[in-house]
């Protein structure tokens, strides 16, 4: 048998490998066009734009297959992120370290942002976007680092980091500190099961061992 055909034979498997690690990358929920929404979809856009001002965006696109699932979610948000008993730059803190945990790119790069404008320091978000406990960190950013670390790693909250929470948040605090970091846990799995792409020229987050 002729070389030429094994080498030929390598080439085609090859291209086809790189074909299916093409598609694989891909976004698998693409969004929307807003002309295919059915009736629910085209409701819940109009509610989404009146509440946030801004059309549907983000991981809404892909809970859009869920109109109903979408318009809860985003009422949770409005409470969790805006509302919440923490304040809204302790929110912040509790959304990247939620980020981090499940390494959603889309997550990170946009809250980081504003994590910063919201008066979190450089160093800190670097420190929890390489893994590593921030140095520095104010009392109220420690209580929020450990309890949210725990809760993620242990799936548990232990007594002593519990009651430091409580006693600086008060009940309302722990509760909400928990809730937002489910909220964003459930916003990250959608990506992540979606394959949700950055937006142009965003970074990923480094990738742990697992």
């Amino acid at each position: 048998m002729s070389e030429a055909l094994p080498r030929r034979l390598a080439a085609v498997i090859f291209a086809s490998l790189l074909q299916v690690t093409a598609a694989a990358a891909q976004d698998r929920l693409p969004p929307i066009p807003p002309e295919k929404d059915d009736d629910a979809q085209k409701k819940a856009a109009a509610e989404f734009l009146a509440v946030r001002k801004v059309p549907v965006f983000g991981p809404f696109e892909i809970l859009m297959r869920s109109p109903e699932l979408m318009s809860a979610a985003r009422a949770m948000g409005d409470h969790l992120r805006f509302k919440s008993a923490i304040g809204n730059t302790l929110s912040e803190l509790v959304i990247l370290i939620t980020a981090r945990e499940w390494t959603q790119d889309y997550e990170w790069h946009v809250h980081a942002p504003i994590a910063l404008k919201a008066g979190i320091k450089p160093e800190i978000l670097e420190a929890i976007r390489d893994g590593r406990r921030p140095m520095g960190m104010s009392e109220d950013q420690e209580i929020i680092y450990d309890f949210c670390v725990e809760l993620h790693r242990n799936r548990r909250v232990a007594d002593a980091t519990y009651e430091r929470a409580l006693k600086k948040f008060g009940e309302s605090g722990v509760v909400d500190i928990a809730g937002i970091s489910g909220y964003y846990v459930l916003l990250a799995m959608e990506m992540n099961m979606s394959r949700y792409p950055l937006p142009a020229g965003g970074k990923k987050l480094p990738r742990f061992p697992e």
